[in-house]
């Protein structure tokens, strides 16, 4: 086998298990059920810079991190992204631990038509018609779940909006994946260091109440860094194209974790809304591979 296709093999591994455990997750966080969504959020902040610490010694990442953080501009997007994706995680956690599974899928399914939509406004990218078409099927979609599921919509909304964003950010900002994590991680450290303490005089901290809630809360560290960091990989070895189809396998298994392993309640609205978002993607996915190859015809 030749280097390169070794080097695909390996990047599509990488990928790949990067969004099976992101589709995954919400059963971990499922275990510790007993925790409520805030200080699961901080322990996540907190022992993802604990893991981050011997992740950046074995890669030797500590030169980037000194260098990053003599830059105040990059320090200060970064402080954003951080805002940004400590919100999602916030979202998150409540969906997951108010059985809201598959609203948080939906936001994930959106994603990637919000940042076609933040491309074209922000970026001032040229939106093609198959692009258009799929964004006004999802709004369509949307307006749908806003009719019949509001109570919930904020869950998808919220996710998808907040990712983009992050996205946004972290594209704009020359930073490895590793290092900017642990910049914002670092970052949101204090903040959620205040709260375990708030919670530690309030008596509300599951932290050391037993030892698998205690193991549980300090292996959301290795959880959350791990995925970031085999998509980090994948990023730079595969096109952009197999990237982006690869992204659809983490809302599909939290869609079908939620639906048959915690049997959470799809409406006539919810289903209306999903089969236009999946068309809407559909179309989205068909437009994507048709320019990839337009452009490489013409390359």
């Amino acid at each position: 086998m030749s280097d390169a296709a070794s080097s695909q093999r390996a990047g599509l591994a990488a990928g790949l298990g990067a969004y099976v455990l992101w589709g995954l997750l919400p059963i971990y966080f499922k275990l510790l059920k007993d925790v409520t969504p805030t200080e699961l959020v901080a322990h996540r902040i907190i022992w993802s810079v604990v893991f981050l610490i011997f992740v950046m010694a074995g890669m030797r990442l500590y030169p980037a991190l000194l260098h990053a953080c003599k830059q105040p501009r990059l320090v200060g997007a970064l402080a954003m992204s951080s805002f940004l994706i400590a919100a999602n995680w916030s979202i998150f956690m409540w969906a997951i631990l108010n059985g809201h599974l598959v609203a948080a899928s939906l936001g994930y399914f959106l994603n990637p038509l919000v940042n076609v939509l933040i491309g074209t406004l922000v970026l001032k990218e040229k939106l093609r018609r198959g692009q258009l078409i799929a964004v006004l099927i999802a709004g369509i979609a949307v307006a749908i779940l806003a009719a019949g599921e509001w109570q919930t919509l904020w869950i998808s909304l919220g996710l998808a909006v907040s990712f983009a964003f992050y996205g946004l950010v972290r594209k704009l900002t020359p930073v490895p994946s590793a290092v900017g994590l642990a910049i914002e991680t670092t970052l949101l450290a204090a903040p959620a260091l205040a709260v375990l303490w708030w919670l530690s005089t309030h008596g509300g901290l599951a932290f050391g109440r037993d030892t698998p809630t205690t193991l549980g809360l300090i292996g959301t560290g290795a959880a959350t860094s791990i995925p970031l960091i085999l998509f980090a990989v994948s990023a730079r070895i595969l096109p952009f194209v197999t990237l982006g189809l690869m992204q659809y396998v983490a809302p599909l298994l939290q869609f079908v974790t939620g639906i048959f392993l915690y049997h959470e309640h799809l409406s006539d609205e919810r289903w209306a809304s999903f089969m236009l978002i999946w068309a809407a993607l559909a179309l989205f996915v068909w437009d994507s591979l048709r320019g990839a190859r337009s452009e490489a015809a013409t390359a």
